[in-house]
């Protein structure tokens, strides 16, 4: 079985999720830096990694961009307890796999990595884009723009000011998007809007 890649500075999540993978079947190693993980592997890294957005020196998304620039073909999750729409945006552009919210249930994380590797992407609708697009057609011109704002990675407050309108009513309009689109998270619903091209 390919191995999982653990990234977290702190030890104790790294010793969960590392009894987690072992309890489910997942051969995997644990570092607690970014660095330790290049040190460690280089740029032959393969099977999946799993990192945290925000460790003292090189953070998640840097790693990302690290790999990505050395050609490494590997899968990446991304976690964090620090969720917000632009590192959202941001982690799925770069072609993270999933990006999950701390805290995450333990299945989500297992269904995470079984699809990093199996080289698909976070679960969709079966219609995929074209469901996306119907779904679209359903929005009122507000959510719409709502909708913009949250693929471009816009904050509800940069959004409310933008638009003349409260970060509540921003608040209300995305998660009336969110039940339209069936999306089960922000980053589920950038992952749609992005792969149906809005």
């Amino acid at each position: 079985m390919p191995q999982v890649h653990l990234i977290d500075d702190d030890e104790a999540m790294r010793t969960s999720l590392s009894f987690l993978l072992d309890s489910a079947g997942f051969t995997n190693a644990v570092y607690d830096t970014a660095e330790a993980f290049l040190a460690a592997v280089g740029d032959d890294a393969r099977g999946c990694v799993i990192t945290d957005v925000r460790m003292p020196g090189m953070g998640g998304m840097e790693l990302v961009a690290t790999l990505k620039s050395r050609g490494a073909q590997v899968p990446v999750v991304v976690i964090t307890g620090h969720g917000d729409v632009p590192l959202a945006v941001e982690a799925m552009k770069n072609g993270v796999v999933d990006f999950l919210e701390k805290p995450f249930a333990d299945d989500v994380l297992l269904d995470a990595i079984r699809r990093a590797l199996a080289g698909t992407g976070p679960a969709q609708e079966p219609q995929g884009d074209n469901t996306f697009s119907s779904v679209l057609e359903t929005l009122s011109p507000r959510e719409t723009e709502v909708l913009r704002g949250v693929v471009a990675g816009k904050a509800n407050k940069v959004i409310a000011y933008e638009l003349g309108i409260s970060p509540r009513t921003v608040e209300v309009y995305r998660a009336n998007v969110m039940a339209k689109t069936g999306a089960k998270g922000l980053p589920d619903l950038v992952r749609m809007a992005m792969s149906a091209g809005f």
